[in-house]
Order: C-alpha cells, then sequence, then structure tokens
C-alpha cells in the first residue's frame, strides 16, 4: 500500500492525530522527523528513508521552531536548506502534499504555495491574527467555484476547528485576484448563511478575502488554516448531539473525506 510520510519537527504536536485520520480512512502512514530524512537513516528502525519513498506527504500543525521569527518559517528553511532537492522532485513526480495549520504555513514560506508560474518562492505569507489573540473555534469553509484541488474534491462546504495566532492570508492584491480566476482558493471562511466574510469570528484572523486554504495550480499540493483531523468523528463537532436530536449526525468526522481523497489519489 502507498505510503504517506506525516513530517514533523522539534514542536510540531499533530503528528499522531494526523496519522490517525489517515489510517481511519485506510491509508498506510508513519511518522516520521526532519533529522531521520536529512541523515537518511532511521536508528529505530534501523534502515535506510528518504522523502522519495512515500507516496504523499503531510506536514501537521503545531508550533514548529517555537515560531520563533514567524510560523513556519524555521521549518521551510530547513526544508530547502537540508531537503530543497529531495522536495523539489517529490512535488516533480506528481505526489500529493497537505499542509496543516503550521503545515500551511510552512508551504507559504517555503514558496509551494501558491507556486504561481512553476515558481518555488514566497509570494504571501500567513501572519499575526488581527485581534493578536490565539484563536481556538470551529468556524464555516466554503469553497469558492472551480474544483482544482484534489484533497477536496466532493466537499462543497465544511465546519472544522481553527488554532493557531498566525492565521492571517496576506498577498498582493493583483494575486489574490489571480488565486481566485485560477481556482486556487479551495476555502474560505464563511458567516452561517455560507457567505465568506471578513467579521469576527466567523473570519477568526481577518485573511484577506476570507480565504482560509489553497492549492498551486496542479491542485495537487494543498495547505489550509483548519485542522481536519479534529474531526475525525461525528461527536467531535459542538453541535453533535443536536445534530443526533434532528437526525443530521453524518456517519464519519467530515474532516476525513480530506485524507481519503488524498490516501485514494495516491493509490
Amino acid at each position: 500500500m502507498a505510503k504517506t510520510c506525516v513530517l514533523r519537527t522539534d514542536g510540531t504536536n499533530c503528528d499522531r492525530e494526523t496519522k490517525h485520520a489517515l489510517e481511519l480512512v485506510g491509508g498506510e502512514a508513519e511518522i516520521i522527523h526532519l533529522n531521520t530524512l536529512v541523515r537518511g537513516y532511521d536508528p529505530a528502525t534501523e534502515r535506510k528513508v528518504k522523502l522519495g519513498d512515500y507516496a504523499s506527504l503531510v506536514i501537521p500543525g503545531g508550533f514548529s521552531a517555537g515560531d520563533y521569527i514567524a510560523a513556519g518559517k524555521i521549518f521551510a528553511c530547513d526544508l530547502e536548506h537540508f531537503l530543497g532537492e529531495e522536495l523539489r522532485e517529490f512535488v516533480k513526480a506528481g505526489k500529493p502534499i497537505l499542509g496543516i495549520c503550521n503545515g500551511f504555513q510552512v508551504l507559504v514560506k517555503l514558496g509551494l504555495l501558491p507556486g504561481l508560474d512553476g515558481k518555488v518562492q514566497q509570494t504571501a505569507t500567513l501572519t499575526y491574527n488581527n485581534n493578536q489573540r490565539f484563536e481556538c473555534r470551529w468556524v464555516h469553509l466554503a469553497k469558492p467555484d472551480g474544483d482544482k484541488c484534489i484533497w477536496t474534491r466532493d466537499i462543497d462546504k465544511i465546519d472544522l476547528p481553527v488554532a493557531h495566532g498566525e492565521g492571517k492570508f496576506v498577498a498582493p492584491e493583483d494575486l489574490c485576484e489571480r488565486l481566485f480566476s485560477e481556482a486556487q482558493v479551495v476555502f474560505q471562511y464563511t458567516d452561517s448563511t455560507g457567505k465568506p466574510t471578513q467579521d469576527y469570528p466567523a473570519n477568526p484572523n481577518s485573511s484577506m478575502y476570507a480565504i482560509a486554504g489553497i492549492c498551486d495550480p496542479t491542485g495537487l499540493i494543498f495547505g489550509l488554516m483548519p485542522h481536519p483531523e479534529r474531526y475525525n468523528s461525528p461527536m467531535n463537532h459542538p453541535l453533535a448531539t443536536l445534530q443526533r436530536i434532528k437526525g443530521e449526525l453524518p456517519q464519519k468526522g467530515l474532516g476525513l473525506k480530506i485524507f481519503e481523497n488524498g490516501v485514494g489519489f495516491s493509490g
């Protein structure tokens, strides 16, 4: 079976939940520390390890390197310095990559997202929430027109939790317009009616154009601030009891669909 690399480093703290979500949808996943890939050897299993061994890559949430300098920046620099060539080969091979929360920050600061014109360079950022506070709450998300992202197929809207202090998506106006026109905006924060909003707390960080997640031009590389791995059971949802009373409780946590899509694509 194709295997997913759940890549962690010092400060990562959502790796086990992410591995669990992948396994719940029938995937096979390994949690691999950055240092293991740098060495090319895993002392725990006494085997050689390289990024190319895996069919997909997930960079989970947490606070890599303590979010010093900027959230995800040190992890991004480490990836470029130590694994840049391997990572580019991974992308060139058409293998899916998912970045969740801190992982999204890493992909943006590494330059794999939004990846316009095939360039790996930083053109946007994820910075401090407007209220300068850590936000931990459930949010409504909806997909704009277009369905380019392989990770979100058959998902038009979804509720997911956020947990971040630096989740505000910021980019030049013309770049944002291009992301919409080329179907690279995957999720926007919405109000209860499904309309994209800048209003707090529905938009917990004041992201430009309510952007909560984007993909690259191929749709294979996807990053989002909310945590799909934290909606792995129907009862995770804050309104689960009401949903059950009304007969609207889903059979499984809706966040799992994102992982199911990735595992299915990877074979």
